[in-house]
Parts: structure tokens; C-alpha cells; sequence
């Protein structure tokens, strides 16, 4: 799609506008929207990029002041393999390797759970016609947990209905050819 302002360049930007209940949808190359600057979004700043962004969220203040923010307690963390420490990570907005991910966890994990709604497991999306089984399965596995947790709890009779849930599930999932 070419950019809606120059029709020149791709557009590479798309901004949704909504003005007394009216919704507006423009897509500009990333130049028109350097000029539009405070019409989309904010102004234009030279600092601006994806890693910015990214650090940003481990700052309640903004991602595009001129000094990034410290973490004294981090800095000493150190990746063994690329030896990115967590401030590097936090100005770039980037990971050296992936073992970071391990030693950078402690860390990582309430920002994951504030971008994604208290989560910080992902658990992806299956398609319905392609899934087959896979629903069935998955479903087993979630109520297999919760099973585990309702006789640590002693709840016995919500445990004797999940059992009897999972059983229901094992036979359908074996009727229809799967595997356990």
C-alpha cells in the first residue's frame, strides 16, 4: 500500500483518528508522518525507536528522554554467553542472545505480566478446523492442573468433578482416534 499523504513511498504507519465518534484511518510512509509529527500520534523525536520503546516500559517516565533511566540493583546482571548486562538491555530494547531470557527472568517477569494482562505464560492460539484433537488435549492438560490444585486444597468434591470432566474428555478424545 503506497503512503495516502506523498503516494510515493510504502506506507509504513497506519494511524487510526476518532473525533467526536468519527473514526479516521490514514496510512503514511514513515517521512509524511516525520512532518504530520503532532496531527498523528506525538511529535517527532530523533531518539525515537523500537528499542526506546521496548526500554521504555521498564521506566514509568517517558522512553525518549535524553539520559535512559539506571537500575543500580540490575546493572551488575550480566548474560554469561554475550555478557549483555540488564541496563545495555534496557537502553537498546534488545537481547544479546537468548540465554539473556534466563538470566534477565527475575527481571522480565512483571513487565510481561503488565503488557499482557497478568500473564506472562504464553500459550498461542490453535485454528478450529486445523486443530483437530489439539483442543481436546489442551483441555485435558488445563484441567489436570486444576485438578492438582483442588486436592492440595482438599477441595475433594470439585476434584471428583474435574476427574470425572477429564475422563469424559479421555473417552470422546479416544473415540475419535487420538492419542492420550
Amino acid at each position: 500500500m503506497k503512503c495516502q499523504r506523498c503516494n510515493e513511498r510504502p506506507a509504513t504507519l497506519h494511524f487510526t483518528k476518532t473525533i467526536n465518534g468519527e473514526k479516521s484511518e490514514i496510512y503514511l510512509c514513515e517521512k509524511c508522518a516525520k512532518e504530520q509529527g503532532e496531527e498523528y500520534m506525538f511529535s517527532y523525536h530523533p531518539d525515537f525507536s523500537i528499542g526506546n520503546l521496548l526500554g521504555g516500559l521498564f521506566n514509568i517516565e517517558s522512553p525518549f528522554l535524553s539520559k535512559p533511566a539506571q537500575y543500580p540493583q540490575q546493572h551488575a546482571l550480566k548474560c554469561e554467553h554475550c555478557q549483555t548486562t540488564f541496563q545495555e538491555f534496557v537502553n537498546r530494547g534488545k537481547f544479546g542472545c537468548p540465554h539473556c531470557y534466563e538470566t534477565f527472568q527475575e527481571q522480565l517477569t512483571p513487565i510481561l505480566k503488565r503488557l499482557q494482562n497478568g500473564n506472562n505464560v504464553h500459550k498461542g492460539k490453535i485454528p478450529k478446523r486445523m486443530g483437530g484433537t489439539l483442543h481436546v488435549k489442551k483441555e485435558i492438560e488445563e484441567l489436570r492442573v486444576k485438578l492438582q490444585q483442588a486436592i492440595a486444597h482438599e477441595e475433594f468434591e470439585s476434584a471428583a468433578s474435574i476427574r470425572d470432566q477429564i475422563r469424559s474428555l479421555e473417552k470422546s478424545l479416544l473415540s475419535k482416534g487420538g492419542e492420550l
